[in-house]
Order: structure tokens, then C-alpha cells, then sequence
């Protein structure tokens, strides 16, 4: 298909009025390409917002393949993010949903968000569910690009958030503290989204883990005192607060087995791959700060 064609062509972007899914329409559409979007609700806020960026509204959700049918129809590509779900049968349902819509639309490339270590069996269930979708779309032999991130830069700005989140400028994880963790931002999946869909040649095929930084929870607390000025500690939690299994801990524990992106070769690819200072300075420290003073 001649690139102008595929230019042309819309995207399909589940999951756009989350993280991932909305770094991906937001970066496909500065990059100039045709933009739907899967919503369940078109008069939400952030439907309406996506919708005046240049997006196209498509009604429908995950588990409604009649939707997802409508939605495909002339697409070239789709971006296929399934959310976290504890029920690990509905999230594997759902995303069979739309591979196999994808199948019968003739989708030229689909880039499914996975996550990193999905393909090491690590006991985590909605990792596990991730990595039977993987599965999937290689049985049926759709053209596709696999991006698997690892921990979220943005989960420091997650109100409440129990493993990972800051609250009482206290950051509390699994993982020692001196133990190196890397880190994604969200734009950076969508940059690779783009990527990927504007170069098929180098992308199609491939599984990709993606982290922009590596830091021990000490120095990634110590970066963020610093841009905040005021005092941020790190505690590590024991694996009996959370209801893991013993792969999950095992593997939480073992960090270096749990993530392994390449993150100079990312940087090849993709020289603004954003490290964790840049990422603070860029709105990230603010984000913390309204957090913290919310």
C-alpha cells in the first residue's frame, strides 16, 4: 500500500480517554493522520475533548464486537490497549473482541499495549492476561507491532494509588530501595505508536519494552525532593500488604528479571525518549506537587 494511501487512512484508538490510549490519538493526531476513537460515553468530557482535537467519536466499548465492527470499517490501523481488569477472563475476552475484528476488517497493522514482562510468566494476573492476547493476535497471524511498557512515570501523580503512588510525601513500592526500576512516560507510548504506524517496514513484526529511565526508588525520591523542594521518602511495603502470588512477589523482588527494555536502543529509535528528570521538569513535579497539596 502506497504511503500516501496509509496516511489517509484512519487509526482506530481504543482506550482514549486513558493514558496510554489518549497519548496515542493525541500524538497521531499532531502527526497529522485520521483519528477515530472507541468511547462508551460521546458526551463525556474527555470524549468531547478528543473530539475537538480532530478526533472521530465512535460509540461502542470493548465488549460489543457489532461496535467494534463499525468502528474498523476502513481503517488501516488500530491501537489496542485492554484495561488492568482483576478479572483476568473478561480482559482476554475483551481483547479476543477486537483482534478478531481487526482480523475481519483486514486491519493492515494493529499495535497492541501490552506490558513489560508479559512473556515472563510472572504470576501477575493482568500481565498473564496481557500475554494470552499477545497470543492471540500471533495465531492469527495479523500484521502487528507489540509494545510492552513498564512502570509509568505518571503513576507518582495517582491519587491513592497503594503500590506506586506518593501519599503523605511518601513514595511506597515492592522494591527495594536500592534496587534499579525503569520507568516509562505515557507520551512516550504514544510516540511509539506513531512510530510505528508511520514506519511499518521497521516495526511490524516486533515486541518492543519500553522505558525512557532506570532508578533506584532512593534516587527517584531524591529527584523529585529536589524539583519539589520539600522532602519526599521512600518505604518499601512487604509483599504480605498486597494479595500476590508467589511469582508475582518473587518477581517484584527480583526487579532486574522483571523489566529489560533496551533503553539506549529505544533512544536510537527515538532520540526524545524522555528520562525521568526531563519528565519532572516537563510537568511531572507539578503534577506531584498538586497531588501533594490537593
Amino acid at each position: 500500500m502506497p504511503a500516501t494511501s496509509r496516511a489517509d487512512k484512519p487509526i482506530l484508538v481504543t482506550g482514549a480517554t486513558g493514558r496510554q490510549g489518549g497519548a496515542a490519538a493525541t500524538r497521531l493526531l499532531a502527526d497529522g493522520r485520521p483519528v477515530r476513537v472507541l468511547v462508551r460515553e460521546p458526551a463525556a468530557p474527555a470524549a468531547r475533548a478528543l473530539a475537538a482535537a480532530g478526533a472521530a467519536l465512535h460509540q461502542g466499548d470493548l465488549d460489543d464486537p457489532d461496535t467494534l465492527k463499525a468502528a474498523l470499517a476502513g481503517a488501516h490501523g488500530v491501537f489496542a490497549v485492554t484495561p488492568d481488569d482483576v478479572d483476568s477472563a473478561r480482559e482476554i475476552r475483551r481483547g479476543r473482541h477486537l483482534v478478531d475484528a481487526a482480523a475481519a476488517a483486514d486491519i493492515a497493522h494493529l499495535v497492541f499495549a501490552s506490558v513489560g514482562g508479559a512473556e515472563r510468566g510472572t504470576g501477575i494476573s493482568y500481565w498473564e492476561s496481557k500475554w494470552v492476547i499477545e497470543q492471540h493476535i500471533r495465531t492469527l497471524g495479523l500484521p502487528a507491532t507489540i509494545l510492552r511498557p513498564v512502570r509509568f512515570m505518571e503513576n507518582h501523580t495517582i491519587p491513592g494509588l497503594p503500590l506506586g503512588g506518593i501519599t503523605d510525601s511518601v513514595l511506597r513500592h515492592l522494591f527495594s530501595s536500592d534496587v534499579p526500576v525503569q520507568l516509562i512516560a505515557v507520551t512516550d507510548i504514544g510516540a511509539f505508536a506513531a512510530l510505528a504506524f508511520a514506519d511499518p517496514a521497521a516495526y511490524l513484526g516486533q515486541a518492543l519494552e519500553l522505558a525512557g529511565d532506570e532508578l533506584t526508588p532512593d534516587a527517584t525520591v531524591r529527584l523529585i525532593s529536589r524539583h519539589l523542594g520539600r522532602e519526599i521518602t521512600y518505604q518499601q511495603l512487604p509483599a504480605s500488604t498486597l494479595e500476590l502470588s508467589e511469582n508475582a512477589t518473587r518477581a517484584f523482588a527480583s526487579q532486574r528479571g522483571l523489566w529489560r527494555a533496551d533503553i539506549p536502543a529505544l533512544r536510537r529509535r527515538h532520540p526524545a525518549l524522555l528520562d525521568f528528570p526531563t519528565w519532572l521538569t516537563r510537568g511531572g513535579a507539578d503534577a506531584i506537587a498538586a497531588l501533594l497539596d490537593g
